[in-house]
Formats: structure tokens, C-alpha cells, sequence
């Protein structure tokens, strides 16, 4: 097995350049986020109704963003 570069190790949590690109599709947007701010999980920004979906963005452990996503 290799080693990890200090290249690799500054990708973490930067794959995507800062945007989103993971979902977590959930069929009770409410209780979902709820529970995810009991528990700390940062948020990037307030939830939003769309026309498509109500979404909210947040990050992970390792900073990768993800939409938490219930479409309508």
C-alpha cells in the first residue's frame, strides 16, 4: 500500500471545488434536518422551498457539501 501525498491529503473534503455534489434524498425534509441540527451537522445556509424540492445544503465531517433534498 502507498503512502498518502500532502497533495491527496489538501483534496479532503475538496473534491468538488467547493460545490455540491453529494445528495441525501429524504422523504421528511423536517424531521431530518431537525434531527441533523440536534446533532450539530453545519449548515451552509437556511432551508429553501423550490419548485423542485425543499433543499438545504450542509457539510460533512470531512467538508464536502451535500444537498439534504426531498423533492416535491
Amino acid at each position: 500500500m502507498g503512502t498518502t501525498s500532502d497533495t491527496q491529503l489538501n483534496a479532503v473534503g475538496n473534491q468538488s471545488g467547493g460545490r455540491v455534489f453529494l445528495f441525501l434524498e429524504t422523504k421528511d425534509f423536517w424531521a431530518d434536518y431537525n434531527h441533523m441540527k440536534q446533532e450539530n451537522v453545519m449548515f451552509c445556509e437556511a432551508p429553501r422551498d423550490e419548485d423542485y424540492a425543499t433543499v438545504v445544503i450542509f457539510k460533512d465531517l470531512y467538508g464536502n457539501q451535500w444537498d439534504l433534498i426531498e423533492y416535491k
